[in-house]
């Protein structure tokens, strides 16, 4: 229930989704059971509880919004983000754990805070969100690229045009008054994070939300709920951060072994060895194989759930 969508509601909702989201054991990712290195489980604790005020925010701004005292192009989901990335750097020493979600995830929370009425209603929310890609200004283009800098992803590459690590992108994007949205409709082709935003979260909705709902529905627990769609998604997507980093052919293979795991059952005996292999290799690849653009995706098919009136 969005109960009348009231920011601070919004704001539990997606941190309880990121919360769900972290603690489910997938593979090549951190979880409650799984650390990388530098990275772990509890620096995405603190980073979900560094995100809500940033949520509540987002939700207040869409609540405005609805009520006609701003216009669209004046949510600063830009601004959103990068203040966003900024307080999870301020909450852990795990570096860039949420950079994704949150891009997903802030035009969410507005989203949800525009929506009137007890329920989710999934027609008006997607109606919402493209109202929100699609106001975006040079300021929030800018304000994200600070957002990517801040988080220092890994495996980011070099763009073929406004590359987020060419300093004079940032004028330009600015000068020539090129929007968040357009900016996102120049990597969609790369980054599946940027192709949901720019085609009103296809794979979140139509895919990942349907898998959730009906196996949150079921008696399955959470994680295992999230482990399978984690996999269905992996299969059919190849990892967009996998790609970047190790390849197109990479994140193809890191698919169709996904698959595989599906095929034999991932809570059969056979399909748990293949799983604990498969999470193996990931790991040991160094960062190279791990398919964070997924598991990004996920949290926000399971942020719909929760606004939905799913609890665990």
């Amino acid at each position: 229930m969005l109960t009348h969508g009231k920011p601070s509601h919004v704001a539990q909702c997606l941190e309880l989704a990121l919360l769900l989201e972290a603690s489910a054991h997938k593979p090549g990712n951190v979880s409650i059971v799984t650390d990388f290195e530098n990275t772990h489980y509890e620096h995405f604790l603190a980073s979900a509880v560094a995100a809500g005020p940033h949520f509540e925010q987002a939700a207040q701004r869409g609540i405005t919004l609805a009520d006609g005292k701003i216009a669209a192009n004046q949510i600063r989901v830009g601004q959103i983000i990068r203040d966003c990335v900024a307080s999870i750097n301020e909450w852990q020493h795990g570096g860039n754990t949420l950079l994704g979600a949150v891009i997903l995830l802030s035009p969410i929370a507005v989203a949800a805070g525009m929506t009137k009425g007890e329920k989710l209603d999934l027609q008006e929310m997607r109606r919402n969100l493209k109202l929100v890609a699609e106001s975006t200004t040079p300021q929030d283009a800018a304000d994200v690229y600070e957002a990517i800098r801040l988080a220092n992803p890994a495996g980011l590459g070099k763009a073929p045009r406004l590359d987020v690590n060419d300093p004079s992108s940032t004028r330009r994007m600015l000068e020539e008054g090129t929007t968040l949205y357009q900016v996102f409709k120049i990597a969609e082709s790369y980054d599946t994070i940027c192709s949901e935003w720019v085609n009103n979260y296809p794979i979140t909705f139509e895919e990942i939300y349907p898998m959730l709902g009906k196996l949150l529905s079921s008696s399955i627990q959470p994680a295992k709920t999230t482990l399978r769609t984690f996999l269905e998604i992996l299969s059919r997507h190849p990892d967009t951060f996998i790609a970047r980093k190790g390849g197109l052919e990479r994140a193809r293979a890191v698919a169709a072994k996904a698959r595989g795991i599906l095929d034999a059952g991932p809570e059969t005996v056979e399909g748990r060895r293949i799983l604990d292999a498969f999470d193996f290799e990931l790991r040991q690849s160094g960062n190279l194989l791990n398919p964070g653009t997924t598991a990004d995706l996920i949290a926000a098919g399971l942020a719909l759930c929760v606004l939905g009136g799913y609890r665990p």
